[in-house]
Formats: structure tokens, C-alpha cells, sequence
């Protein structure tokens, strides 16, 4: 029951708080927990059930819930509804597989039926569930593509029928402002009982921030999970998804460039030709000139054989037509003699000048004791943690040295091909 509280006298019943029973509910679930602790949690009465949208001033993804369809479930229920909701967020419904051209009744109640087949028996009646009622159809365990694709076309909802919910208002406490709930959100007929109007309706510059930070989320909660040594009721499969999910899918060439483009820092000086903005013709101007002062050091140790040496030349090749480097190449110590500047647009063939172990320490320090606005390494990432670095560092290696790294580290780590 919902507490009551007196108020001049009177005795009223409070809204329903999802954040005071969020950790009671998730109790046994180590993985949701994780999550859940990285999603802000809101009410609002601006939609019928609940939701996971895009917060646009934060760049955030956050769960709106209306108090009084909450109140209402049992508990059960109301972890379902919890797990539902973070399950569209790591199957990426909500970022990366929603259609061209928008949802349709149909792509809702498909991202649920993937969803609900690993929920049996946790929702609310108006749940659409394989293998039941209108959905006798669809088997357990398929995609959201696979139940678009064999969806029966004379079951085909019209628009405005049976499925979500209709657009709602600004994420805020209480609602506000913000249009009613369109029909079928939380009617009896069998559906998409939770709301998915709010997705794609940002920003995508603050989409896709939003969901970087999410994927960091997800991997957080994966490896929390997974220290724990379980991740409750995340049925295997699911589990091999999730974890597929965070493997680095990102080009790396342009994360090269934008490293680059993040290390960046001004060069200012006078000029008396650029006109002060402040006090014209009585002070000269400043002209900026933005560079980038990269380090990259080369794992040259006898673990990082000729092959991979030469995919490292080859990322530096490409990496040349954006930019000038130094190259730092090292085993257990930098090889000072072989350090070169290599200038943008030039070519340098695979050189290799040492055969010994490897010690991260050695370039670190090296870089350290001088002005670099960023620092790369190259390497297998056979070694301990090195010493902190003064400036930002990201670390590149291969496919098969990025999913079990030596060290644990919050740094950036690109895999090549």
C-alpha cells in the first residue's frame, strides 16, 4: 500500500515512488540492478503505463512510469515491467534497430513479443506474449525482426489500434504538460502495454550521445554481473547478445580521428592583420592554429609478432593522411634512437628494432616528461597496468587481444582488424 500523508489536516495518499522499491524488486537480479542504478527513474502522468525515452536536456536515457498503473501490479509484475523496460534498452530497440521510417504499431508489439518471451508469467494481462491469444502464431525466443517478418498480414494493426500509447510530455515529476495518452496503451486488447512514443523524437546528435553513454552502462552492469558470478533470471542466449553487443562495432579509423580531434589545444599568437574583437585598433588580434601533439608508442616486445606489427603500420598509414605523430617504438624500454616524427601525408614502411618483453611503464614515463596532448599505444596488451599518464591515452590492439586485455582499465581500447 501507498503510504499516507497529512497535509493541513488532511490525510492524502502519496504518489507511488518506483525509486523506494527499485532495489527490493531487483534483489535477485544482479545484472538489472547494475542497470537500473545508471537509469534515472520519474514519475508522470503523461502516459499511461511506462516508458524508456531520451532525455534531451541530459543526453540521458531515463524511465518515465505513471504511479498509479505501478501501484497497482503486484510485485511480481512490477519487476516485469522493470525488466521489459531495460530489456529494450540492451536489445537496442530504443537506439540502434528501430526502421527507417519509424515505428509502427506492428515494430512495437514485435520488440515486445522478443522481449516477453523471457517474461512468462511477470507482466500484466494487456501483454502481448508469444504463443497466446492473438499471438498463437509466434513461437518463443525469435527476434524483432523475425516476428516483423512472419507477422500474419491479416493481423495487421491499423495505426492508433491496440498498440502504444500516444505522445506524451517533457520528462518531469508529475507530468505537466503534454497531450493525453492516445488509445490502447493499457486497454484489453493484447498489445504493446508499455509506451514507446518518445523514441526518435531527439535530437540525433544527442541521440547518439545518449546512447554511448548507455552502451557504457550496459557494459558496467555486464561486468558487475559478471564479477558477482551471476546475472539472475538473463537467460544464456540473452546473455551471449548482451555481450556480443559491447564488443567494440565502432570504426576505428574515425575513433582515430576523433581522439585526434578531442587532443587537440590552441596555438595563439599576436597579429596586427586580425582585428582585436574587443578593443579594434588598439591591441592586435590573436590568431589560432589548433594542433594535435600525439605520441605513439609501438609494441615491439617478441609477443607481438610480424603480422600484427605490420596491421599496426597500416592503422599509422592511415592515420598520416589526418595528422602528424611522433612514433615511440619499445619493448622494456623506448628505443630513442628509432623515435621519428612522422608528418602528415608521408609514408613509412613496418620497422622493426627490438625483440625483448614489455613494459608499459617505459613509453608512459617517456611521454610524461614531455608536452604531448595525447598518447596511443600499440600493442598486445601483454603486460601489468602501467603508470598513470599526464595526457589522454587509448590503447589498439587486435580482435583477440581486446576481449581478454591483461589489465582492467577505463581507458579507450580500439580493436583493428
Amino acid at each position: 500500500m501507498t503510504p499516507a500523508i497529512k497535509d493541513h489536516g488532511r490525510t492524502i495518499r502519496a504518489l507511488f515512488d518506483l525509486n523506494r522499491h527499485t532495489a527490493r524488486l531487483l534483489m535477485n537480479e544482479p545484472f538489472f540492478a547494475a542497470l537500473s542504478r545508471r537509469i534515472d527513474k520519474r514519475r508522470t502522468t503523461t502516459i499511461p503505463t511506462a516508458g524508456v525515452m531520451v532525455d534531451p536536456q541530459t543526453a540521458q536515457f531515463v524511465l518515465l512510469y505513471n504511479p498509479e498503473f505501478f501501484e497497482k501490479l503486484t510485485d511480481v509484475q512490477k519487476l516485469g515491467v522493470l525488466k521489459h523496460e531495460f530489456y529494450h534498452l540492451v536489445f537496442e530497440h530504443v537506439t540502434g534497430r528501430k526502421p527507417e521510417g519509424g515505428l509502427t504499431k506492428i515494430d512495437n508489439i514485435c520488440m515486445d513479443l522478443a522481449i516477453n518471451s523471457h517474461l512468462r508469467g511477470e507482466l500484466p494481462e494487456m501483454c502481448c506474449m508469444p504463443g497466446e491469444g492473438p499471438f498463437e502464431w509466434a513461437p518463443l525466443g525469435k527476434t524483432y525482426e523475425w516476428y516483423k517478418a512472419n507477422y500474419p498480414k491479416n493481423d495487421e494493426p491499423e495505426e492508433g489500434e491496440g498498440g502504444e500509447g500516444g505522445e506524451g510530455g517533457e520528462p518531469g515529476e508529475g507530468g505537466g504538460e503534454g497531450g493525453q495518452p492516445g488509445e490502447g496503451g493499457s486497454g484489453n486488447q493484447p498489445g504493446s502495454f508499455d509506451d514507446h512514443s518518445g523514441w526518435g523524437e531527439v535530437d540525433n546528435t544527442i541521440n547518439e550521445i545518449a546512447k554511448e553513454r548507455l552502451k557504457e552502462g550496459i557494459k558496467k552492469a555486464a561486468q558487475e554481473a559478471s564479477q558477482a558470478g551471476s546475472w539472475g533470471s538473463v537467460p544464456a542466449g540473452c546473455r551471449e547478445d548482451i555481450l556480443q553487443g559491447l564488443r567494440s562495432r565502432i570504426d576505428w579509423k574515425k575513433a582515430l580521428r576523433y581522439f585526434v580531434k578531442t587532443t587537440q589545444r590552441a596555438n595563439k599568437r599576436s597579429t596586427v592583420r586580425r582585428i582585436n574583437k574587443r578593443f579594434p585598433y588598439i591591441h592586435p588580434g590573436k590568431k589560432v592554429q589548433r594542433t594535435a601533439k600525439i605520441a605513439i608508442s609501438i609494441d615491439q616486445s617478441g609477443s607481438v609478432d610480424d603480422e600484427m606489427l605490420g596491421l599496426f603500420f597500416d592503422a599509422l598509414d592511415k592515420l598520416s593522411k589526418i595528422a602528424t605523430f611522433t612514433v615511440v617504438p619499445f619493448d622494456t624500454e623506448v628505443c630513442e634512437d628509432h623515435v621519428y616524427e612522422w608528418k602528415k601525408g608521408q609514408r613509412h614502411k613496418k620497422e622493426r628494432v627490438r625483440f625483448g618483453g614489455t613494459c608499459f611503464n617505459a613509453p608512459t614515463k617517456w611521454v610524461n616528461e614531455r608536452s604531448f596532448d595525447g598518447h596511443i599505444v600499440l600493442t598486445d596488451l601483454c603486460a601489468p597496468k602501467p603508470v598513470n599518464s599526464k595526457c589522454k591515452r587509448m590503447w589498439i590492439t587486435t580482435k583477440q587481444y581486446a576481449s581478454r586485455p591483461y589489465f582492467d582499465t577505463k581507458e579507450i581500447i580500439l580493436a583493428v582488424d
